[in-house]
């Protein structure tokens, strides 16, 4: 009897140990759990190693799974976990809507907080500043610096005729037609939508108005640009463009060459630099020395200044101009007294 009593007993104790053990098993598993959900939430909501001492750019590229952008995001160090991030974004419902694209991520900044640039969409702005007498070549350089696009690929479509069509240009480049300005741009756009946006900018200013007097001069838009880009490079100071181009008015209506050095350097590609003798030989169209008359295109993208200077010059007769110093002119009405200046001014700047 005894024997039987201890037999049941122990198949009771038996019975008890792997429940006890399953149980112990689930409070640990529970607990590493807990653990778990604890460190993915601590490192959701505090800054990654990457993001202690400054901000970081990170770009994501079209198509990319969320997996994939979570790995991306972890390797730049702006995440400390790429579980957490990818748990985040599901728990908010956002995996499937995050946005392509270059984004800044501010120094501090949580997984919390990168997710949120990630589903706004808050890519980051490029700041191009196209400044008055700058010309395409110059504006090509700068977006190539900016990673925006390549240089080869901005002069390209600049000059590709049908995109030219589809602005309403009749020119052999959007030279001229870009209005200088600052502008944003991000990273993804095409040379095409970058040069669209900046002619726009220009189809703006010239007005119904702004035509109709250019019309009443003789002036299509091209020429009007072309005149306008010519005082744009000499001018310094803007209270003489009115006057430079009272000197240009005056050559064209007595057929004389404008002899605008900017035309040349433009020609040569030497813009800014001295010219000489043997430069203004040049056989160009843009050789103001040996062509009379406008050269066949705009040389620079002018500002508004250059343009209303363009077509209200003043009433002067003055025919010549040369540099007082680097900001500065002196105007003649013959060439006597224009010789006597130029005279003057180079033996002040020898000294």
């Amino acid at each position: 009897m005894m024997e039987r009593a201890w037999f049941v007993m122990t198949r009771a104790g038996a019975s008890q140990r792997p429940a006890s053990i399953r149980r112990l098993g689930l409070g640990i598993a529970a607990a590493m759990a807990l653990l778990f959900v604890g460190l993915q939430g601590w490192w959701v909501s505090t800054a990654a190693p990457g993001l202690a001492v400054g901000p970081r750019v990170v770009e994501i590229p079209p198509q990319m799974g969320l997996v994939a952008m979570a790995r991306r995001l972890d390797e730049a160090r702006v995440i400390r976990s790429p579980v957490g991030f990818v748990l985040l974004a599901i728990t908010r419902g956002s995996a499937g809507t995050l946005k392509a694209g270059e984004y800044e991520f501010p120094q501090g900044a949580s997984t919390f907080a990168v997710l949120t640039l990630l589903e706004g969409g808050r890519v980051l702005q490029h700041t191009v500043l196209l400044r008055e007498g700058e010309t395409l070549a110059e504006l090509a350089r700068r977006l190539e610096a900016e990673r925006l696009a390549s240089a080869q690929d901005v002069l390209r479509v600049a000059h590709d005729r049908v995109f030219l069509r589809t602005l309403d240009i009749d020119a052999q480049s959007v030279e001229g037609y870009l209005f200088p300005d600052t502008y944003q741009f991000v990273k993804g756009m095409t040379p095409e939508e970058i040069l669209a946006r900046m002619a726009a900018r220009m189809r703006d200013l010239i007005t119904p108005e702004l035509r109709e007097k250019a019309r009443a001069r003789a002036l299509s838009v091209h020429q009007l640009l072309t005149l306008a880009s010519i005082i744009e490079k000499e001018a310094v100071e803007r209270t003489e463009m009115p006057l430079i181009s009272a000197v240009f008015w005056n050559r064209l209506k007595r057929d004389m060459p404008l002899q605008a050095d900017p035309t040349v350097q433009y020609a040569l590609g030497k813009n800014g630099r001295a010219l000489t003798r043997e430069d203004l030989q040049v056989e160009s169209a843009f050789n103001t020395y040996r062509r009379v008359g406008l050269p066949p295109g705009p040389i620079a993208n002018p500002g508004r200044a250059a343009i209303e200077a363009a077509i209200s010059p003043a009433r002067v007769d003055y025919l010549y101009f040369v540099s007082v110093d680097d900001r500065r002119h002196y105007f003649s009405s013959s060439l006597a007294d224009h010789n006597t200046a130029v005279a003057r001014y180079r033996l002040a700047k020898t000294r």
